[in-house]
């Protein structure tokens, strides 16, 4: 449930970086105050939310990871379900770490062009690359926080099922793997 509310944070800051982008280009001048403090406040906005998302999916998965990592040791389950929550963090961590620091850099580039520092092109680049990757990052948090909530679902229908289920899944447990 925590994973979904994650991702429409996501999908939302996504939304808002596009919404950034429209106000953004009908910007004329970049000095011009009016026209630009729409897309100012936007882009903060946007960039915070997708700052916000994905640092929290990046501790809940380290969180959820940990709880089956103790559900693991502590019931005799299949060593694979820690395997699994490292392949999940593997996957995901590096689509994350990109597109906040791109969100970030396209953020700071912006400031630099508005003062006239920088060319508006380098926005531009920097802006359609953080969209490409957001857009990438939102699809790979979907596929990684739907095959771990089915993994935390998997584990909590086994322990469910009494202690003796622990063992009697495929894979070697924590026990038999020492």
């Amino acid at each position: 449930m925590m994973g979904r509310a994650l991702l429409v944070v996501g999908a939302l800051a996504t939304l808002g970086l596009l919404a950034t982008a429209v106000l953004g280009y009908a910007v004329t001048d970049p000095v011009d105050a009016e026209s630009l403090s729409s897309h100012l406040l936007l882009a903060v906005v946007s960039s915070l939310l997708l700052l916000f998302s994905h640092c929290w999916i990046l501790f809940y998965l380290i969180g959820t990871g940990k709880a089956l990592k103790g559900a693991v040791a502590e019931h005799g389950l299949p060593v694979e379900i820690v395997e699994q929550t490292k392949r999940f963090k593997n996957r995901s961590n590096p689509w994350l770490m990109l597109a906040m620091m791109l969100a970030m850099a396209t953020f700071v580039v912006g400031g630099a062009v508005a003062t006239r520092a920088l060319p508006a092109w380098a926005h531009h680049v920097l802006f359609l690359a953080t969209a490409v990757v957001q857009i990438r990052a939102l699809w790979v948090e979907y596929e990684v926080l739907t095959a771990n909530e089915a993994l935390m679902s998997g584990v909590d229908r086994r322990l469910r099922r009494g202690p003796e289920a622990g063992t009697r899944g495929r894979g070697r447990s924590r026990r038999e793997a020492s």
